[in-house]
């Protein structure tokens, strides 16, 4: 991987190595109404970016039509994150499989 471009967002480029190396994740959170995306490094919260927001009665009733607005949501997230780092490092990102939030993330329902 080359330098960092100046003006470059830190919280994207950090830690770019290689296309083993974890570099950040998709987290989604229930916050009120909403069922929020966000880009965070990979043991923090901290200065994650918002990514996008879908209400959570259109992810979570039991119906195949919620259940295809669920994966949507989460596919155009992991393309969104997938674009911006493949065009900051030239590597497109594989997704690892999806895991609970850590128990100090899980404070409840905002």
């Amino acid at each position: 991987m080359g330098k960092v471009k100046p003006g470059t967002p830190p919280d994207i480029d950090q830690g770019i190595a290689t296309e083993r190396t974890q570099i950040g994740r998709l987290a989604f959170r229930q916050e009120g109404e909403w069922w929020n995306a966000y880009y965070a490094l990979t043991d923090t919260m901290e200065g994650a970016i918002p990514l996008g927001s879908i209400r959570l009665t259109a992810v979570t009733r039991a119906s195949p039509r919620n259940a295809y607005n669920k994966q949507a949501f989460i596919d155009l997230m992991r393309n969104l994150v997938a674009d911006i780092i493949e065009e900051k490092s030239g590597t497109r990102p594989t997704w690892g499989e999806p895991h609970r939030a850590p128990e100090h993330e899980r404070a409840g329902h905002s």
